[in-house]
This record gives C-alpha cells, sequence and structure tokens, in this order.
C-alpha cells in the first residue's frame, strides 16, 4: 500500500534539491494543472458570501440530487473518450429514454396515455418492464455507434452525429404516434415517480434526497469495478492509449470499441429513466444538449481526449464540479442565456489545460 506521508517526504526533499527556476516552474505548473478547482473554491467562497443560502441543507442537497441524475450519462460518455473519442448521440438517446419510460409508465386512468392498448399490470411490472427496454434501445444505439467506428474505423464525431439525427427522428415519430400529435408525455404514475425520486432520507425544513441518488452512486460503483477491476477496463485503457499496440499484444480492438460504446448506450438510457420520472413531463426536446455536460464534466474530471487517461472518481468530481458551478450562478442570478458563454468557457479552458498536462508529459 502506498504511504502518503513517504510520498510528502519525498515531494519536499526533490524540491528542495531543485534550483530556483525549477522550484517556479513547480508552483507555476501546479497551479495551472489545478486552476479549475482552484477558481471553483474561490467562486464558492465568492458566491457563499454574496448569498448565504448557497451553503445551507436545502442547497447542498440540490446540487446533490443534480449531480446524481447527471452521473449516469457522463460515466457512459467517459468510456468514449478514454477511447480518444466522443458520443454526440448521448442527449438524445437520453430523451428517447425517458419517452419510452415515461409512454409505458403513465397512470392507467391518465386521459391522453400514448400507449392505450397496455395491460392491466402491476406498475411495478412496468417499471422492470421499462427499465429493460431503455437499456436495451440505449444498447442499440451504442453499438451501432461502436460497430460503425470499430468496423469502418470512421470518427466517433461523424458517427455519433449520425445517429444522433436518427435518434431524434425517432423521437419525433414516436411522439406523433397514436394521435399524441407531439404533444409532451405526463400523467406519470406515483408508483413510477416515487421509485425514483421518492424521499430516501428525509432533514427537517422538507429538505429530502431521492431515490435516484443511490442509484446512482450503485451505478459508479458498478463502473469503477468495470474500469478496474475486469479485463474489459485493461483493455479499453490499452486500445485508448494505443490502439495498434494493444491488437499487437493480443487485445480485441473491436470487441473492445463495440463494448464501450453499447455500454456507455446502455447508461444513457438509464439516464433517461431516471430524467422522465425527475422532470414528469417529456418533450421532444428532453435530452437536448446533455451531452456537452457531460463531455465538460469528464474533462474537468481528468479523462483526457488524447486517450488511455480516466478515472470514474475523478468523472463524479467532475460532474459535481460543474453543478457547482451552475447553481452558483442561478444564485447570483447570472443571466441564464450568458450561462451558455460560460458553460462553453469551462469546456474550452478544461479541454486546454488537459492538452497542456498531456504535451508536457511528452
Amino acid at each position: 500500500m502506498v504511504n502518503p506521508v513517504k510520498n510528502i517526504q519525498r515531494t519536499a526533499a526533490e524540491y528542495r534539491q531543485m534550483d530556483k527556476k525549477d522550484q517556479r516552474r513547480f508552483w507555476v505548473d501546479g497551479i495551472l494543472n489545478n486552476a479549475l478547482y482552484i477558481l471553483m473554491v474561490i467562486f464558492i467562497i465568492y458566491t457563499a458570501f454574496k448569498n448565504e443560502n448557497f451553503l445551507k441543507p436545502g442547497s447542498i442537497v440540490n446540487i446533490i440530487s443534480l449531480a446524481a441524475a447527471s452521473l449516469p450519462i457522463a460515466l457512459g460518455i467517459g468510456g468514449c473518450i478514454v477511447l480518444t473519442g466522443t458520443d454526440l448521440s448521448a442527449g438524445r438517446v437520453v430523451g428517447l429514454s425517458a419517452a419510452i419510460s415515461a409512454a409505458l409508465l403513465q397512470s392507467p386512468d391518465w386521459a391522453n396515455k400514448i400507449f392505450t392498448w397496455l395491460p392491466d399490470l402491476p406498475m411495478a411490472t412496468y417499471i422492470v418492464i421499462a427499465i429493460i427496454a431503455v437499456m436495451i434501445v440505449g444498447s442499440i444505439v451504442g453499438f451501432i455507434n461502436g460497430f460503425f467506428v470499430a468496423k469502418f474505423s470512421l470518427h466517433p464525431f461523424i458517427v455519433t452525429l449520425a445517429t444522433q439525427l436518427i435518434t431524434y427522428g425517432a423521437i419525433l415519430m414516436f411522439f406523433m404516434s397514436n394521435g399524441n400529435n407531439g404533444q409532451p408525455l405526463s400523467g406519470l404514475s406515483d408508483t413510477y415517480k416515487n421509485f425514483v425520486t421518492g424521499s430516501m432520507i428525509k432533514f427537517q425544513n422538507n429538505v429530502n434526497i431521492p431515490w435516484y441518488v443511490l442509484y446512482a452512486v450503485i451505478m459508479v460503483i458498478a463502473m469503477w469495478f468495470i474500469w478496474n477491476k475486469t479485463t474489459f477496463g485493461k483493455n479499453m485503457f490499452a486500445v485508448g492509449s494505443n490502439a495498434e499496440a494493444a491488437n499487437v499484444s493480443g487485445v480485441n480492438v473491436f470487441k473492445t470499441t463495440v463494448m464501450v460504446h453499447t455500454l456507455a448506450g446502455l447508461m444513457y438510457g438509464l439516464t433517461g429513466f431516471i430524467e422522465a420520472a425527475r422532470i414528469s413531463s417529456i418533450s421532444q426536446s428532453t435530452g437536448l444538449n446533455y451531452e456537452s455536460d457531460a463531455i465538460a464534466a469528464c474533462v474537468i474530471g481528468g479523462v483526457s481526449f488524447v486517450g488511455g487517461t480516466g478515472k470514474i472518481s475523478g468523472i463524479v468530481l467532475g460532474v459535481f464540479v460543474l453543478r457547482i458551478i451552475f447553481v452558483a450562478l442561478n444564485f447570483l442570478s447570472i443571466d441564464p442565456n450568458l450561462q451558455y458563454i460560460i458553460k462553453g468557457l469551462i469546456i474550452l479552458a478544461a479541454c486546454s489545460l488537459d492538452m497542456r498536462k498531456y504535451l508536457v508529459r511528452k
């Protein structure tokens, strides 16, 4: 086991042996490599000073809940980034999965049910059916992405852009089916909403932690195990670092690439299942640009676009950092339109710092 005290002592000893120029570079590199986190701490302190409600229990629980809702899609897209790729279809897969979940789990007595032909079964049965359905749908889209990337050596940007459009077309057709005429899907079953957004832990002053926070924790643990304790995880990092070298070493690059994208699609499907219950009214625009937040969170958390680098703990940290920033912007009453500009600047800064680390190592 690594002894952190010995590591600190060794680092301090190495620092004392540096000349002044190297010592300055040491501090500059340390500040630049952790600039986003340093700025975030300053931002939190400033926000708390401007609005004392920011650090109250209700606000903290809200940040935890928002982060939990965003974690599954980030965990999925993180694997694609490890392979030096990305996934532009993620948000639309979330939207399609949310629509499917809502359609299956509308209240039996709801007047505008889209699936009027469903048999009278316990709602718990339909919850299981919905989970299986969204996992299958997400996995199919992910499989298609991985197949075309691996089989034809197409760039993930192009492949996922195509499947993004295809999935969005499927969403529009779905909302027009059975006489729905594009209307939002609502009237969700209370059983479904309680299963996802019901109170897992209750505090005073009506502060509640919903059940989907627990589901997010379970998914984090599962993905950590897959990334760190399985042959598949090791192969994923090997392919991301150098696909040709991995192939020579006996790694099935095609299979690994397809499995990474399929697993990502499965996570998008579960995100949609949670999102439908969380927002209660699902429209054609549900899931729009969700992938941009997920990509930003992964990059902030240290998942590198150069490939072969990333940790589940980093993704979790990145998701929380992003949510803290967005919630803080609302507490500071920043114009919602300006928030898009800030989000873009965060992504640009995170990618620039990530590339800088890569060039320094190289």
